[in-house]
């Protein structure tokens, strides 16, 4: 899964958001939201990025180790 198909942003509820940061610290609310939400999603793509090298590698053990037997028998 590439990061962009693990990123969803929800443009008009920033929009909202950032029509009401009428004032410096609801600015700040703002921004520490957006810095949050893209750090989970960075989170979550590194997740599944992980996830998918794990399922290679145990794909790889099994069909190396079959590989192995076989040979061994034949």
């Amino acid at each position: 899964m590439s990061e962009q198909e693990a990123t969803t942003y929800d443009y008009q509820r920033y929009r909202q958001l950032l029509s009401e940061a009428v004032d410096e610290s609801s600015r700040q609310r703002l921004i520490s939201l957006l810095i949050v939400e893209r750090a989970r999603d960075r989170l979550e793509a590194q997740r599944a990025s992980d996830r998918s090298a794990m399922t290679a590698e145990t794909v790889a053990k099994v069909l190396g180790n079959g590989r192995r037997e076989h040979l061994q028998r034949g």
